[in-house]
């Protein structure tokens, strides 16, 4: 069977001595190859005119986690904790989320990924959960546990792709994020949330795969329930021989 080539998403970071570079960790593609995928960096510097043209040589995209979204882009409210702002990224992200919900393009959104999926089609994000949300949990638990820390659980909706996928109705993450959905937007149906209303994972009924979580999957090698996460995603985006 022809492996589906995805097209994953990367931050480009300063050096100290100011060159940029590609940044990805590796268990993204892992997690894809295990799953039968073929994952290929993404072009960032696509230009937009010519995005059709570049995804019509992927069969699914996977939007990264990374820094922050530029809060100027969905009306947010400033926080100096806000980092990583890349306006480029920010830009593809955004397009690459829409042209997958148009055309019906296999997506999954991880962590940043979901805040881009929602912001993309017309949701806001709390630009500080901690500051924010009253009665927040601890969510940016990432360096003072370690990535794979299950930090606490979410309750998964019923009759949602995220409950079929997993076989779950609650689930323990990993939490290595500090922003996350406000204001969820209306293409997006609610598909997990944390015990402090946190929404935790959306995505688009009747598309062949438009998922998106807050947590880190990749980073949970061992549990089935995540990995099968990447195991539908490749499913859908697996060329019919």
């Amino acid at each position: 069977m022809t492996r589906p080539k995805i097209g994953v998403t990367v931050s480009s970071d300063e050096n100290r001595d100011r060159t940029r570079a590609l940044n990805l960790k590796e268990a993204y593609f892992t997690s894809i190859q295990k799953a039968g995928g073929e994952p290929v960096t993404f072009p960032m510097a696509t230009p937009l005119d010519q995005l059709s043209g570049v995804l019509s040589g992927f069969q699914g995209i996977l939007l990264t986690g990374g820094g922050d979204i530029d809060p100027a882009l969905f009306d947010g409210q400033p926080h100096p904790r806000v980092y990583g702002i890349d306006p480029i990224r920010d830009q593809i992200e955004i397009e690459l989320a829409r042209y997958c919900a148009d055309h019906k393009l296999p997506l999954l959104g991880i962590c940043r990924g979901l805040q881009v999926m929602n912001v993309a089609l017309g949701g806001t994000l709390y630009t500080d959960i901690a500051d924010q949300l009253p009665g927040a949990l601890k969510h940016p638990c990432y360096p003072d546990y370690p990535r794979d820390y299950l930090a606490h659980s979410v309750m998964i909706k019923v009759s949602t792709r995220l409950t079929a996928i997993t076989g779950q109705s609650q689930m323990k993450v990993n939490s290595l994020h500090h922003q996350g959905i406000k204001d969820l937007s209306r293409e997006l149906n609610l598909s997990a949330m944390a015990p402090d209303g946190l929404i935790e994972g959306a995505e688009i009924m009747f598309h062949p795969f438009y998922v998106g979580v807050q947590w880190h999957p990749e980073c949970l090698p061992d549990s089935p329930s995540d990995q099968a996460i990447f195991s539908a995603f490749i499913r859908a985006a697996s060329p019919e021989e």
